[in-house]
């Protein structure tokens, strides 16, 4: 990733974006990609490299909370309306007029409410391992969820939505990256899904090697971002869903704009033990109104990362395969 390629613009709300830019030649789309936690715009340097070799434009940013970008505290700025709208100031500084939003993890959020919002400024929408978040999830979704897979997968959003955690993995950073990034896979299954694993783990500080798609040299650009940025922002990225920010927020989605009636690609990652294909591909399923793609790799949480060839050729024919008018 070209450091020269990044450049900085402040949102009509007020928060600055550091965000890694590529104009399209020719009639080439933009695509724009979306990371989740615990990262940074570093997450999509083979998706970048691959697509910019080709001629497509890129706005890849590093989302509000971390890196390069502001890190407000307060919940209430990681509403999906908010974010979705710093995505849409990001697009018309760059005179961008209609783009193909991808997110991957929490960025699955922030597409999704990017397609809710503004239709007319998506041409198409993809969801790497999260499918489409619903606006409208019913009350007690996690025990629904709990009920249709026979176990618990989102037992850590409380950890990270108590007070003080972001100490917490701050000052056992080593543990906290060894599970997110886990070796196994299936060390999920014990360690993050049910409640209290991950808190149990890290305040342990055990530890797994790290992936072979993890270099060291990786693991310092996380290192480095996360400890100087600090924790408490992107915890707020749970903080808003467990706090009932969210909720409140989509009460303003219309039961149509719920709808996505946009080309959609879907990733779904067979190894992952939290994030499993089968719900997001019910998600996108429920919603979309048009063409659906989907695909299914071998992989972990972090297809993005390890199976990059794989994935990018995916949406590479899923890019071409769209109508000239997407």
């Amino acid at each position: 990733m070209d450091a020269f390629a990044f450049k900085k613009h402040t949102t009509s709300r007020g928060y600055a974006y550091n965000y890694y830019r590529k104009v399209a030649e020719g009639s080439k789309p933009t695509l724009v990609l979306l990371h989740g936690f615990p990262s940074s715009s570093y997450d999509w340097r083979h998706q970048i490299a691959f697509f910019q070799e080709r001629g497509y434009g890129l706005i890849v940013p590093d989302m509000l909370g971390y890196a390069g970008s502001d890190k407000p505290t307060d919940p209430s700025a990681y509403v999906g309306s908010g974010l979705a709208k710093d995505v849409v100031d990001l697009l018309d500084v760059e005179d961008v007029a209609k783009a193909i939003v991808v997110g991957h993890d929490w960025g699955a959020r922030v597409a999704s409410r990017f397609v809710n919002f503004y239709p007319e400024r998506t041409s198409a929408v993809g969801f790497i391992t999260v499918g489409y978040v619903a606006p409208h999830s019913p009350p007690g979704f996690a025990d629904v969820v709990k009920q249709m897979v026979g176990r618990d997968l989102f037992g850590y959003w409380g950890f990270f939505s108590l007070p003080g955690t972001d100490k917490i993995l701050e000052s056992h950073f080593d543990s906290f990256f060894s599970i997110f990034f886990p070796s196994p896979p299936s060390l999920w299954l014990e360690h993050v899904g049910p409640p209290g694993a991950t808190q149990a783990w890290v305040e342990g500080d055990k530890r797994s090697p790290a992936p072979a798609y993890i270099t060291e040299e990786d693991k310092e650009h996380y290192r480095k971002v996360l400890l100087e940025g600090g924790f408490a922002a992107p915890l707020c990225y749970y903080r808003v869903i467990t706090s009932g920010l969210e909720a409140a927020d989509t009460k303003k989605i219309t039961k149509e704009a719920a709808e996505i009636h946009k080309p959609v690609f879907f990733a779904g990652s067979k190894q992952d033990a939290v994030c499993i294909p089968k719900l997001g591909g019910m998600s996108v399923a429920a919603a979309a109104r048009g063409p659906v793609t989907t695909q299914e790799y071998d992989a972990d949480h972090w297809v993005l990362l390890s199976h990059a060839e794989e994935l990018n050729q995916g949406l590479l024919r899923w890019v071409e395969g769209l109508p000239n008018d997407a």
